[in-house]
């Protein structure tokens, strides 16, 4: 009986977790195919949404670009309302680490701040950037209109032509960004000496820095 008993208990979690993962899937292909908004200008300035595994690196590199207001620390691509820190890590919300980039078009492109994206990454890593493994750290361009799409779309397949190889990034329709906790902003410039910054953050920085040094602001 208890053999019995048992085997039903296996049998009901497997369906519970396959149930699960069902779900979870319609949920993130409803994401995906859902229509895209577009971010009206606020003030002269446009707004972009990135994400290419932890938001500290990301943001400290989209800061050092001419043209670039303000860069927020957040969640997007998901299907879940009010993520947070813990329970995106979890995988289970469907969203990755992303940015807000504040920019004045005027002065910088969104194809500039593509070139920036696929160009501050390593495009080939799958689910994560370096240390940093799992879907909340996976790599996503979210497009606010088909123009934008077509572009993402270009770039992309230039980049996997150069370097003979599948670029990980997923395209998105953008739908909603949440702004991440208070302690994860400027956190690059807020904490130099911890040591995620310092051998990772920092690093990932410097190597963008020499690679578009005509991109970057002054003392940069």
């Amino acid at each position: 009986m208890k053999n019995f008993i048992t085997l039903m208990l296996c049998f009901t979690l497997s369906f519970i977790s396959c149930q699960t993962k069902n779900d979870d899937s319609k949920n993130q292909l409803d994401v995906r195919n859902a229509k895209p908004i577009e971010v009206p200008l606020k003030d002269g300035m446009a707004r972009a949404y990135f994400a290419s595994g932890c938001f500290w690196c990301v943001e400290a590199i989209y800061e050092s670009v001419k043209g670039v207001s303000e860069v927020i620390n957040g969640y997007a691509g998901g299907y879940t309302k009010n993520p947070t820190y813990q329970s995106s890590n979890t995988g289970r919300t469907g969203h990755a680490e992303a940015v807000e980039v504040i920019y004045d078009p005027t002065v910088v492109s969104f194809s500039t701040l593509l070139d920036v994206y696929f160009g501050s990454q390593n495009v080939t890593q799958i689910n994560g950037q370096g240390p940093d493994r799992g879907s909340q750290y996976r790599s996503i361009v979210f497009y606010q209109n088909e123009t934008q799409k077509i572009l993402i779309e270009q770039k992309k397949e230039a980049v996997a032509k150069l370097l003979k190889a599948t670029v990980a990034a997923e395209v998105y329709p953008f739908q909603k960004f949440w702004k991440g906790e208070d302690y994860h902003q400027n956190y690059e410039r807020l904490h130099p000496n911890n040591s995620y910054i310092r051998n990772v953050s920092i690093p990932r920085l410097r190597k963008f820095q020499q690679k578009f040094p005509h991109l970057l602001k002054p003392n940069h």
